[in-house]
């Protein structure tokens, strides 16, 4: 088996891929959805870190820019203005 992390022991690394084969579907899920959560709340404070002056509303069309691209929070924006109408 070819390493996956480089910085983690081979032997290591087999015994982690035992226990996610060995674990249940929801728990393998539950684990996944966790780790998402986890990301996207560092990368908002991240950008609001290094933004401090931006509103919660900013710090989400930037998220969308950084991670979907500038089209889709420009559509974001526009929607989102729409519906405060």
């Amino acid at each position: 088996m070819i390493s996956q992390s480089p910085d983690t022991d081979p032997q290591a690394e087999k015994v982690q891929i035992e226990l996610i084969r060995e674990s249940s579907v929801s728990k393998r899920v539950s684990t996944v959805r966790s780790l998402s959560q986890t990301t996207m709340y560092l990368s908002r404070r991240a950008i609001q870190r290094t933004n401090p002056f931006l509103s919660e509303r900013e710090v989400d069309l930037a998220f969308v820019a950084n991670h979907y691209g500038e089209k889709l929070a420009e559509c974001l924006r526009l929607h989102m203005e729409h519906e405060r109408l």
